[in-house]
Order: structure tokens, then sequence, then C-alpha cells
């Protein structure tokens, strides 16, 4: 395991607008206020998404699209750098009105209504491309 300390700095809440791309208003957010390192939980409505599931054995993303409309029962991630550009790496649990679920890797979703914790971290996270997993990953621990 790689790791290092981190302390904590500045924390925000903030609502989500409606119609608009859930992760995109993370990423966007954080460049805004120059977030180099964030961890993030939400909560909230989708109307739609689009969910990652990363097949381990193939080390391919799979999409799954989902056109109806969802509860947030759990939203958490992480902000850091990938290819030069902050990246909200997301994932969720969405709640359909029979309590049935699905979840994963958050692509996109439109915002129905949607509120954040973030906090920062005094540290800059760069995601790099690792072998063995094929997955881009936090590299400068």
């Amino acid at each position: 395991m790689d790791y290092r300390q981190v302390e904590g700095a500045r924390e925000f809440v903030a609502r989500l607008d409606h119609g608009r791309d859930w992760r995109a208003q993370i990423e966007a957010f954080a460049a805004a206020e120059d977030i180099d390192a964030a961890f993030f939980v939400g909560l909230g409505a989708v109307q739609d998404a689009e969910i990652y599931f990363y097949d381990q054995d193939e080390q391919e993303y799979y999409p799954e699209r989902f056109d109806e409309p969802f509860e947030v029962a759990s939203c958490t991630g992480n902000v850091s750098w990938l290819d030069g550009e902050r990246f909200a790496h997301t994932h969720m649990v969405l709640s359909r009105e029979d309590g049935s679920c699905v979840a994963g890797h958050l692509n996109e979703a439109t915002t129905f209504a949607g509120e954040l914790y973030v906090r920062e971290f005094d540290a800059e996270l760069v995601r790099e491309h690792d072998e063995t997993t094929d997955l881009d990953l936090w590299g400068n621990l």
C-alpha cells in the first residue's frame, strides 16, 4: 500500500443545478475553486444515468445506460488530476421506486436535485496508468 498523510483544508457544501450533468458540475466546481485533491459525498436524485462496470478479466469498462428517474442513495468520490484536467472519480448507488438498486462508476447523470459535501486536501493527487489493473490510479503518493 502506498500512502501519505494529508491535512484537510477547505470544506464546502453545495447544491447541484437541476438539469445539468452531476459529475461535470463537480469537476467545474473543483476547477473554479482550484481544488487539486478532495473527497466528496452526496445525495439527491437524477433523471437518468450512465454507469460503468469495470470487467477485471477483460480490463474494460462497460457502460450501462438507464433512462429513468432514480434516488441517489449514495454518492462518494474524490477529485484528482487526470490527463491535465480535474477528474471527479464518482461512484453512485441509485435506487428505483421499488427499492431495487443499480450502482457503479458514474459517467454521467442528469441532476434532478443534488447536495454535496466536499473536503479539500492540502495536496495534489495525479492519476497515472497502472499496468496491473489497466486503470488510472493515484500515482504520486
